[in-house]
């Protein structure tokens, strides 16, 4: 543990100097290329404007090609290869979007992805709000807010081995050490393996990402809610608008733009979730959702590139407008800055 510390910090500080380094040597180098002699006004100033034009390029030289080599080059790698077999050698056209289509599996992971959609942002959203309005005016808000930002911590495979625990079953006649088969047999049900319970288990696993994220939520509309101005509050109260009005016309309305960000962000969060269902149930009882039905198609059963390709293409195809959406939000909230 304490030699991984250590790499890590290492790794760290090297790589900070050596962007530091990179960045004054290529400053030095514009300046030796484009110099600015003091005897000529006007071949200094178009040096300085020269200077002004090359170093954003420079400096963004390295990003720009990093992103192309692990973003741009993957996708397109990714878009040739679904039209080929699954050896990814032999062309078969649309063959396997034919698949797709027909597919029993893949309707079953766009139905069950379509669920996730429906019932996690909204849910992570709205309690995210409703928690950070309760706790803004009390003393322990503070306390509270971070108990509810402390699962953001936790991985998604560890938080999934966690409520694992919460929804463990033992057969009839043990003792259940499962948080929730104890509770309902205290009340006289009977337990139930929750996560192999078709359609409702896929509720079950949300309630994991709920877990996870509503803190997020919170965290974010928080800081929004105090940006309203104490102002129009006031007028509401003194208008008589009770709580309730108060939240929902006036507060909300105000910080709709940010509710819209973080409802979006958690969308495309959703979109490529993966970890909680493998750990949970593989995929089985009716779970699977596209991460996991391409992470098999590629890696399990001899694997088919091709197959595997197209549900790629249908993930990024989902989240792509999401995310062209969510920076031109951000972007109109700060002027285009």
């Amino acid at each position: 543990m304490a030699s991984q510390i250590v790499s890590a910090v290492g790794v760290m500080v090297v790589g900070v100097f050596v962007c530091a380094l990179y960045y004054w040597l290529s400053d030095k180098i514009l300046q030796v290329i484009f110099p600015t002699p003091q005897d000529d006004v006007q071949r200094a100033s178009r040096n300085l404007n020269r200077r002004a034009v090359v170093r954003p390029w420079l400096f963004l030289g390295p990003a720009l090609i990093l992103l192309g080599i692990y973003l741009v080059y993957p996708v397109v790698a990714t878009l040739i290869l679904s039209f080929y077999d699954r050896s990814g050698t032999v062309f078969v056209g649309l063959a396997n979007y034919r698949w797709a289509l027909s597919d029993a599996g893949f309707r079953q992971s766009i139905f069950n992805n379509f669920l996730w959609l429906l019932v996690v942002p909204a849910a992570c959203t709205f309690l995210g709000l409703v928690i950070a309005v309760l706790t803004d005016r009390i003393w322990w808000g503070n306390i509270a807010k971070s108990l509810v930002f402390m699962p953001m911590a936790i991985s998604f495979v560890g938080a999934s081995v966690i409520w694992k625990f919460i929804y463990e079953y033992r057969g009839a006649g043990q003792t259940q050490i499962g948080l929730l088969n104890a509770i309902v047999q205290f009340f006289g049900g009977d337990p139930q393996v929750w996560i192999a319970l078709p359609f409702w288990n896929n509720f079950f696993l949300m309630v994991i990402l709920i877990w996870i994220q509503t803190g997020f939520a919170m965290v974010i509309l928080s800081a929004a809610l105090r940006g309203i101005p104490e102002e129009t509050i006031e007028a509401a109260v003194i208008d008589g608008a009770n709580g309730w009005q108060i939240f929902w016309k006036i507060m909300v309305p105000q910080i709709w733009a940010t509710i819209a960000v973080v409802w979006t962000t958690i969308t495309i969060l959703v979109l490529k979730v993966f970890d909680i269902v493998l750990t949970m149930t593989n995929g089985q009882w009716d779970t699977m959702v596209l991460a996991n039905l391409m992470f098999d198609w590629m890696f399990r059963g001899g694997g088919d590139s091709g197959r595997s390709a197209v549900i790629a293409l249908v993930i990024m195809a989902a989240v792509t407008p999401i995310m062209i959406w969510n920076i031109r939000q951000a972007n109109r909230e700060t002027g285009g800055h």
